[in-house]
């Protein structure tokens, strides 16, 4: 069993593209990092462990007694746990509701004092999106089973290994006539995940213990079709965009659905057609004192580094 420290924290999903990045970050601003993951061996290739305030801990966020194992004599817990394609008895409903209502219980019981929660941007439990719809209602059953809640909302997120900008590169490269989403008008306002990790990180490290919302959007709002030509700009790359209706998407995305790792699924193409940016009124970046990196310079050094 683990001992009680003021500053040991429980990453859930801390192998993820976000939760990793979380656990260093929490690790830089001296908290003793517990990696809560279903697969302890690839925290061990991931973080190496010779770092004596940082282990992995064995945990299954589907079963309650594995996870108040993991969280015993916890300071403060993360939810870092994602689904983007769902597979078998892996749904939207199972992690985004149930498995987060299951975290947020027991870290009540476990009388954790701060939980942490990512969701999204545009979380909504009224959307007809199922994804949407269940990051939304996700939202709702973590806050009424721990009331202090610090809800993450980050904008789609980018890095060197994600699958949003460096995929995009890629097909920029490949296509000379790329399709766009629709005519290219939904609104874009993407966030460094290192950025991201550094606010959770600072977020969780504040002496006021109480329920709060972040949203968290980089520096610059775009629509997809300015996103997609600053992209092909600084790789020095000249596509023709062509629109693509989203009716068009959906049909593609079903019949994609079908393979064993589909391309796009029709969550995907739904969230295009959503607006995803920050809400001024809500906490974001500069409470947390971060100046947000933008989509140029992480790219610049993206292609640097190819």
């Amino acid at each position: 069993m683990a001992t009680m420290h003021e500053r040991s924290i429980v990453v859930f999903g801390g192998t993820g593209f976000l939760g990793r990045r979380v656990v260093w970050r929490l690790r830089k601003a001296g908290f003793f990092v517990r990696v809560a993951s279903r697969n302890p061996d690839r925290a061990h290739r991931l973080f190496g462990f010779d770092d004596p305030q940082l282990r992995s801990v064995e945990a299954n966020i589907h079963d309650e007694q594995s996870i108040a194992d993991a969280l015993a004599g916890a300071y403060g817990v993360v939810n870092a746990v994602s689904l983007y394609v769902e597979h078998g008895r892996e749904t939207f409903h199972s992690v985004h509701v149930e498995a987060a209502q299951r975290l947020a219980d027991q870290a009540r019981r476990a009388q954790v004092e701060q939980l942490a929660h990512v969701s999204g941007i545009g979380s909504d439990a009224g959307s007809s999106s199922l994804y949407i719809r269940k990051r939304g209602e996700g939202e709702l059953a973590v806050r009424a089973a721990f009331a202090d809640t610090i809800l993450i909302r980050p904008a789609v997120m980018f890095g060197p290994d994600d699958s949003f900008l460096t995929s995009i590169l890629k097909l920029l490269g490949r296509l000379p006539i790329y399709p766009m989403f629709g005519r290219g008008l939904t609104r874009l306002q993407p966030a460094y995940v290192e950025d991201v990790a550094e606010a959770i990180a600072r977020a969780l490290d504040r002496k006021d213990v109480h329920a709060i919302t972040f949203e968290f959007g980089g520096p610059r709002v775009y629509s997809y079709e300015e996103l997609l030509r600053v992209i092909a700009h600084e790789a020095s790359l000249k596509p023709m965009l062509v629109p693509v209706p989203f009716a068009v998407w959906h049909t593609l995305a079903w019949f994609a659905e079908m393979l064993p790792s589909p391309p796009i699924t029709r969550n995907q193409v739904e969230l295009m057609q959503v607006d995803t940016v920050w809400s001024p009124e809500i906490p974001g970046f500069e409470d947390l004192g971060i100046s947000p990196r933008s989509v140029e310079e992480i790219l610049q050094e993206i292609l640097r580094d190819q």
